[in-house]
């Protein structure tokens, strides 16, 4: 699981061999040989930096959609990658190793690790009732709930882990902001290393798989406003028709990436009218205060994006993802 002793062990690598190794021996037989039925278009690859530096900002269509696309920024000299991915990729030792070795990083949310707490202190994932009580008391958010509010609406299971120490025999509440923030701020520090080693941040602002797209979350604006990288928007088509399920091998078909005008927030860019007016720590409570910023960011991030896709990958609207994602803790583990 990710917590902030695990987060201080990833080191990143400016050419991470597994990255190395994975387009070598999978990705080069599997759409570079002859017999490989797997086209790969980039438009405009020369719009990503050949010295890394730059934040990617790709829609998600399925499970292996960056990979392509990674194959071709190396096979063209534009560097390597650092991707955001979820905390629940770590919980199997593994495929956390697997997440290491190839310069992933992990994103914990608040409601990754209060359901892991939870876990730890009860025995089992919450149900969605007492994980929209925890949920709401911890937001800290306009209408939040108390701790009897939460207790009245969550039960006893949550009134417990309420209760129970922590460290230093600290009680919960008081010690997740704490905790959840010097986690954010190893984040942001992992992210600030990305870029000063040459990679590429890659993000996927959906937050989740879907083929068409949708709203993004604010996380890549935050993180691209505070370190001031340029934006790259990437529209990827087709690669869902290549990867239709778990396997990890390309059945075949055209991917057609569109990588669009950078975005920049210095003076005259597209994203400097949404630069904070002072310094900001990322994904803090401090932060909050800046929300229609990294909204207003985000937006004109998805547009770009949208503008870059065929039909089939466009903007859903209001409709909810492919496939039905789990809710409440149900999506952290």
């Amino acid at each position: 699981m990710i917590d902030l002793r695990r987060l201080e062990r990833i080191e990143l690598h400016p050419k991470p061999l597994l990255q190395r190794l994975i387009a070598r021996l999978l990705l080069t037989p599997n759409y570079r040989q002859p017999w490989s039925p797997t086209k790969i278009v980039v438009e405009g690859i020369e719009r990503v930096p050949s010295g890394g530096g730059a934040i990617l900002v790709m829609n998600h269509t399925d499970r292996y959609n960056y990979w392509p696309f990674q194959y071709a920024l190396c096979r063209d000299g534009r560097g390597y990658t650092a991707t955001w991915v979820k905390g629940k990729y770590y919980e199997n030792a593994f495929l956390g190793w697997f997440m290491d070795a190839t310069n992933n990083i992990p994103i914990p949310s608040r409601g990754y690790v209060l359901t892991k707490d939870f876990q730890r202190a009860i025995g089992r994932v919450p149900t969605d009732a007492e994980y929209a009580a925890l949920k709401a008391l911890t937001d800290g958010a306009p209408g939040a709930i108390d701790e009897r509010a939460a207790i009245e609406a969550g039960g006893e299971a949550v009134a417990r882990l309420i209760d129970s120490p922590v460290a230093d025999g600290e009680r919960w509440l008081a010690s997740f902001e704490r905790r959840f923030e010097a986690m954010m701020a190893r984040v942001v520090e992992l992210n600030r290393q990305a870029l000063a080693l040459g990679l590429h941040l890659l993000i996927f602002p959906q937050g989740t798989r879907s083929i068409r797209l949708t709203e993004g979350h604010a996380g890549a604006a935050q993180i691209a406003l505070h370190l001031g990288a340029a934006v790259v928007p990437i529209g990827c088509n087709g690669s869902d028709r290549c990867y239709p399920g778990g396997a990890p091998w390309s059945r075949g078909g055209t991917i057609v990436y569109r990588v669009g005008e950078p975005l920049r927030s210095d003076a005259g860019g597209e994203l400097a009218p949404f630069v904070p007016p002072e310094p900001f720590a990322p994904f803090t409570r401090g932060a909050e205060r800046f929300a229609d910023r990294f909204r207003g960011a985000t937006e004109v991030m998805m547009r770009r994006i949208d503008g870059l896709l065929d039909e089939r990958y466009r903007f859903a609207g209001d409709t909810a993802p492919d496939g039905a994602p789990p809710t409440g803790a149900k999506r952290f583990v």
